[in-house]
């Protein structure tokens, strides 16, 4: 219940800070479990927020161990059904823990659920795809014995890794039956063939959008994207600040302005009914002030020229 009720919210959340998320071949997004889903790996963790609220049913995904060291951390990501994993950098003494996040990945598809991962097992601010790990091939191989346990190639591209207002395009592959990408006796072999198809298939699902027609304003939602831009400049470029300082422009630097932004917004808007009732303005006027926000706020990603990437 609270992972579908946060999707509802993420949606909306994507709607004002994307201009546009556009899903090819979006039927495949609707598809029930047993399923894997391998994606490449451009944005941080919004590739993982922009990907599960695209699909139909609940996704389980992977996602790096050292982000549920703290207790409450550990609680909600899990209540966000992610699942973590570490890599030898993070610590020779975790790589033992990953054996739970297999025996996790086991236990989701057998329930017939839906577990993505980031198959290059790194996020470089890049559409340039990555040697593959093996993790993706692992997974695979030990829930084979599932029936109509499908792998979908799925690929995700930005026209900016950085801006406020960007476009996506979502391409999901064709999804292939397990056995035929693991056909044969040998595990090192199987391996290898299993990330060279991935490979293959993944880079043909990646399409980066044009930034200079995602850049083009739409002349009809002009005063309303200006009023919202005159509305929420203060707040959206003080979050930007301090984001910015605080990521360094790293690749965390756009998910962690989303995540503060989806954070904060409501606070604001609640900061602003309680300003105007201390202010003894009338309800209705409250009440357009509220609805002026977050629709004038749909609009600026829409409405005006943005600066290309």
């Amino acid at each position: 219940m609270f992972y579908q009720f946060l999707k509802l919210l993420i949606r909306l959340g994507l709607k004002i800070f994307c201009r546009r998320i556009e899903l090819r071949q979006a039927g495949q997004l609707k598809q029930p479990g047993p399923l894997l889903v391998i994606a490449n790996h451009p944005n941080s963790f919004l590739d993982a927020v922009i990907i599960a609220a695209s699909f139909r049913h609940p996704v389980h995904f992977l996602a790096r161990g050292d982000a549920f060291h703290k207790p409450w951390h550990n609680r909600l990501l899990r209540l966000l059904n992610m699942v973590p994993v570490y890599r030898l950098s993070e610590g020779r003494e975790n790589l033992d823990l990953n054996t739970r996040a297999f025996e996790a990945c086991r236990a989701i598809l057998s329930s017939n659920g839906i577990v993505l991962i980031f198959i290059e097992g790194i996020c470089i601010n890049s559409h340039r795809l990555q040697p593959f790990k093996k993790g993706a091939a692992r997974i695979a191989e030990e829930s084979i014995h599932l029936d109509n346990f499908r792998v979908l190639p799925l690929g995700i591209a930005y026209d900016s890794l950085s801006r406020f207002g960007k476009t996506i395009v979502i391409d999901a592959g064709t999804p292939v039956k397990v056995p035929h990408l693991l056909p044969f006796g040998d595990q090192a072999k199987n391996r290898r063939y299993f990330n060279e198809q991935l490979f293959v298939r993944i880079n043909h699902l990646i399409h980066i959008p044009d930034a200079a027609l995602s850049s083009k304003p739409a002349g009809v939602l002009a005063l309303p994207a200006i009023i919202g831009w005159l509305l929420h400049a203060p707040l959206y470029l003080l979050i930007k600040t301090i984001v910015r300082r605080k990521t360094r422009y790293t690749v965390f630097y756009d998910s962690v302005l989303f995540g503060a932004l989806f954070v904060i917004y409501p606070l604001y808007l609640i900061a602003v009914k309680l300003i105007l009732l201390i202010a003894g303005a009338r309800v209705w006027i409250i009440l357009i002030v509220l609805l002026l926000h977050p629709l004038t706020a749909l609009c600026v990603a829409r409405g005006l020229p943005l600066r290309k990437p």
